[in-house]
């Protein structure tokens, strides 16, 4: 069974970001994640990550769509 929550470490090494990239993405609240036991160390739940991954792809294919209906021919 696959753990209910990840550390940040994990978060990078699913994403492929640095340490300072995924901090970032929980503190804006666009990961969003929670702090727990006395160090307050960040935790994501997997089905969060998963969620976050799925606006990306989202997002990434809305912009690719507007950028393909704004394209200009360009005179050979």
């Amino acid at each position: 069974m696959a753990p209910r929550f990840l550390t940040l470490a994990d978060v990078t090494e699913v994403l492929n970001i640095s340490a300072a990239q995924a901090y970032a993405l929980v503190r804006s609240g666009e990961l969003p994640a929670i702090q727990i036991g006395g160090r307050l160390q960040w935790r994501v739940e997997a089905q969060e990550l998963e969620r976050y991954i799925e606006r990306m792809y989202a997002q990434t294919r809305a912009r690719i769509e507007t950028d393909a209906g704004q394209q200009v021919d360009i005179p050979h």
